[in-house]
């Protein structure tokens, strides 16, 4: 099954979702990105052992984070799957979109970007 999700969502794998670190969402949004959301395994069910637990609280803090630079805190997010629900991955895909085509472009811009052109 061919599964479809919009063109502009950029999938970037790691072995467990653990190892998405703070510093990874911030440059996201940093370099450009409206939003980004993180897809870890179901909660309990993690492969190494609490790596998606840890993935949560990061994406927690950098909502938090978000929220005290007066950025909305919804252009990042967490949701937990199994690796068979390739269907609601593709469905979230299309609401995470929707939800920050809603906000509009991110308020952050690159200062490198700008220099460039």
């Amino acid at each position: 099954m061919r599964l479809s999700y919009p063109a502009n969502v950029k999938i970037i794998q790691v072995p467990c979702t653990g190892r998405v670190d703070i510093i990874h969402l911030l440059n996201a949004i940093e370099d450009g990105a409206d939003g980004v959301y993180v897809a870890g395994c179901l909660e309990g069910e993690c492969h190494y052992i609490s790596g998606n637990l840890k993935a949560r609280r990061k994406v927690e803090y950098v909502q938090k984070t978000l929220k005290e630079l007066g950025i909305e805190p919804e252009r990042v997010a967490m949701y937990n799957l199994s690796s068979a629900q390739g269907a609601r991955f593709a469905e979230i895909a299309n609401e995470v979109v929707t939800k920050i085509k809603e906000l509009g472009p991110t308020p952050v811009t690159n200062k490198k970007q700008n220099n460039a052109a």
